[in-house]
């Protein structure tokens, strides 16, 4: 027999359709459905409650921000200071040493050959000593850049190619005292060819090192000098919106003062203040090292560098017997420039004392040098020569040592002057960035303090 089934509306419900229509179609699941009806978000959201709850999400969101960038900025500042004082300075200055062993070593080893035969011992040390300490400072210059992140292709390329043509002077001068001690005239055109390749090869490959790194110096004062806006600008912002929700919360709630908020507007004030006057003295302690110590030094080592080379060109005029002019040319450019260098120095800048004495010294070789050009106009080329390389205190010798001595101590006052100001400045800067982010923390916090009591009015 065949069993009749029932219609659909007259079946018991199954056991699942009775637990499904429990859980969505009961009274809890309309009261739900009512608490997020559209109509009453959009009350929410137009209320007092919700306008303080929002404002309190922006001021919190605001403070912190601001206490978290302007940390950032003064972190990387001082790791610029840091890279500054322990990386790039010190390469700047390794490659000015280079620059002036180089030059130092030229001029002695011209000087070794005025004597003849066998080279005084004291020039032979000297010119030892310049190619050790321009070797030193190749090693020196590869060390700072396995770390430097200014480092360049063109700094590898110009260190390669001194390191490279180092060895070729020095055997070039090396044949050169060989034929000389034996009285072969070729030594002098050896010579000669070393001395060309030195000026033509090396020492503007040296200059161009020296340049690249004094440039980077430069960056990195322009870049500490140049205000943290971003930061400046994020907490003036913050202090503005404070003041205005202040306002506003006096407003609406009629009442004068909001305690949190005054907390944390003073914060943000605090922390404003400190960023301009710590970051204005820090900057100023910088632009001091940059005129009283970066600037003066890059003119005292330009200085020293042509007394060498003028030095170089005068004992050439020598070794060369040069008839032409030529070596003359370059030595009265070389100390022209020299004078104007001098002359043009500050009184007020450090050194101004090593100055003075490097200009006396500098009258002094220049009447010496005329003394000498008489002397070998008339023929005398030894007495010419013992006015060049003599032991005499008015000799050529001893006023180039006085000059190139007073240089020397010049450019470490100097560079002590750059340095010492580089550490005050990233002093100044030392509880700025712990500051900052405590500042812009506590700041936060008030904010929530000042708010939660109105917020509790609401309940």
């Amino acid at each position: 027999m065949a069993r009749t089934e029932q219609p659909a509306a007259s079946r018991p419900p199954s056991v699942g359709a009775e637990s499904a229509r429990k859980h969505f179609g009961g009274p809890q699941a309309v009261a739900l459905r009512r608490q997020l009806d559209a109509v009453d978000l959009r009350f929410f959201a137009q209320s007092s409650p919700a306008r303080l709850i929002a404002l309190g999400l922006l001021l919190i969101g605001l403070c912190l921000a601001a206490g978290v960038l302007t940390a950032g900025a003064v972190g990387e500042r001082q790791q610029s200071l840091e890279v500054l004082l322990d990386d790039t300075e010190p390469d700047a200055h390794s490659a000015h040493r280079l620059y002036t062993t180089l030059s130092i070593a030229d001029a002695a080893a011209s000087t070794a050959f005025i004597a003849g035969g066998v080279e005084p011992e004291v020039v032979r040390d000297r010119y030892s000593q310049a190619v050790g300490e321009a070797a030193a400072e190749l090693i020196t210059q590869s060390g700072h850049a396995a770390g430097a992140i200014s480092d360049t292709s063109a700094d590898v390329r110009l260190r390669t190619g001194i390191a490279t043509g180092l060895p070729v002077y020095t055997g070039l001068v090396e044949t050169a005292r060989t034929n000389n001690r034996i009285g072969n005239p070729v030594g002098a055109a050896y010579l000669s060819e070393a001395s060309n390749q030195m000026q033509t090869t090396l020492l503007p490959m040296a200059e161009e090192l020296h340049d690249h790194r004094s440039d980077a110096v430069d960056a990195a004062q322009r870049h500490h000098v140049r205000p943290p806006w971003t930061a400046i600008v994020l907490l003036v912002l913050a202090s503005g919106v404070l003041v205005w929700a202040q306002v506003d919360v006096a407003k609406r709630w009629h009442r004068t003062f909001n305690a949190g908020l005054l907390l944390s507007s003073g914060a943000m004030l605090i922390l404003l203040a400190w960023t301009v006057i710590a970051g204005s003295v820090s900057a100023a302690a910088m632009i001091h090292g940059r005129d009283d110590g970066a600037v003066p030094s890059s003119r005292l080592a330009e200085s020293r560098i042509l007394t060498q080379q003028a030095r170089s060109a005068e004992t050439l005029k020598l070794v060369r017997r040069d008839a032409t002019g030529d070596y003359d040319r370059v030595y009265d450019i070389g100390t022209a420039r020299l004078e104007e260098l001098l002359v043009g120095y500050p009184g007020d800048a450090p050194a101004a004392d090593e100055v003075r004495d490097a200009r006396a010294a500098l009258d002094r070789w220049r009447a010496a040098h005329q003394r000498m050009n008489e002397t070998l106009a008339r023929g005398d080329f030894q007495g010419a020569a013992a006015v060049a390389t003599g032991p005499g205190a008015a000799d050529s010798a001893a006023q180039v040592a006085a000059l190139d001595r007073a240089l020397d101590d010049g450019i470490t006052e100097t560079r002590n002057t750059l340095r010492a100001n580089i550490s005050r400045a990233t002093g100044i800067l030392g509880f700025l960035a712990p500051g900052a982010q405590v500042l812009g923390i506590a700041a936060a916090g008030y904010v929530l303090i000042g708010l939660w009591p109105r917020l509790r009015e609401y309940r």
